[in-house]
């Protein structure tokens, strides 16, 4: 691990996007040997979260299922026919490799994403391909680098037809253009989250975006919070409101084309929420695509939860806990 700041490692995202555009440009993939007719990735944690947000990119333009594994085992479904994608940072994440030995017997075609480990020399042994990306930081300040990968396996096994390079560059421009007016917000969403219980709210196509969230706010600011999504929440959660107060807020993260009966659920959703106490903020992402207001929300939420561990008087780096879960696990 190097000694990098995370408030380094946030300012790196855009120019890690543009790095990681490179390498995927350079990276030559085999062609699967059966037609591909479903999609599977699987990763945890911060090589995990990619998996999720690019679902969502590619909702409405990806013809066959995309399903994700946070787990040590496959579907039953996965045989010659899946992608299957493995992403871990280290390479090293043994839910991951687990799986990746049942998609080895199941005859998955096999992608990998990973700085090295044990991942890409079980890549290089059993003969499938393995994109490297810089290692050495925390997997979570490295978001990146498998965003872009997963997206352009997609493009370059001709799974969908959007250029989304192009627009994960375009995201690029944005957030250098607004860098500044996104470390005020994020300041202004941290003071607001000070001493509260956050609960992050999305619209369903951003569920990528609440938990990355509740991710960063977990590690970073050592912050116990959860996550929901609209229309779903208006089904269930809505209820559970009948027991809020003041310890709680809520952030709403939008898109700009929110559906309309989603905009007025949200807006009564809100309304609910105030008249037990709770403190509401709406925050509504910038971009002309889903990728561009996903790599926005993306960047501020990570500001937000640098300068709540700063108000936290947190390590944002420092991961004891899962350093503990991990000692125990080799024990076993």
């Amino acid at each position: 691990m190097n000694e990098k700041t995370m408030d380094k490692l946030i300012r790196e995202f855009p120019g890690n996007i543009t790095e990681a555009i490179k390498i995927a440009g350079e990276a030559r993939l085999r062609e699967p040997q059966s037609e591909i007719r479903n999609v599977v990735v699987c990763g945890m944690g911060g090589s995990g979260i990619g998996g999720k947000i690019v679902s969502q990119w590619v909702y409405n333009d990806l013809e066959v299922p995309f399903t994700l594994v946070n787990d040590y085992v496959l579907p039953a479904f996965v045989n010659e026919n899946t992608l299957l994608i493995a992403s871990s940072y280290s390479g090293n994440t043994e839910e991951t490799l687990s799986a990746v030995e049942d998609g080895l017997s199941k005859g998955a075609h096999i992608v990998a994403v990973c700085s090295g480990g044990k991942l890409q020399a079980m890549a290089e042994e059993k003969s499938f391909d393995v994109i490297v990306v810089p290692g050495g930081n925390p997997p979570r300040a490295s978001l990146a680098f498998s965003l872009v990968q997963l997206v352009s396996i997609l493009e370059k096994l001709e799974l969908v037809t959007i250029r989304y390079s192009a627009q994960l560059e375009k995201s690029v421009e944005l957030l250098l253009a607004n860098e500044s007016k996104i470390k005020e917000e994020a300041i202004e969403i941290a003071d607001f989250l000070f001493e509260k219980m956050p609960i992050i709210y999305s619209t369903s196509l951003f569920e990528g975006v609440a938990i990355r969230t509740r991710q960063q706010l977990n590690e970073n600011a050592k912050t116990l919070c959860w996550h929901h999504v609209i229309p779903e929440m208006n089904h269930n959660e809505l209820v559970g409101w009948s027991g809020g107060d003041k310890r709680f807020a809520s952030l709403f993260l939008i898109n700009s084309d929110i559906y309309e009966r989603n905009a007025f659920r949200l807006s009564v959703s809100k309304k609910v929420m105030e008249e037990k106490g709770a403190g509401t903020m709406v925050v509504y992402s910038k971009g002309e695509s889903r990728v561009e207001e996903a790599i926005y929300f993306i960047h501020l939420v990570d500001w937000v939860s640098f300068y709540l561990s700063e108000k936290n008087k947190v390590d944002p780096i420092a991961i004891p806990v899962i350093d503990y879960l991990k000692g125990e696990l080799e024990r076993l």
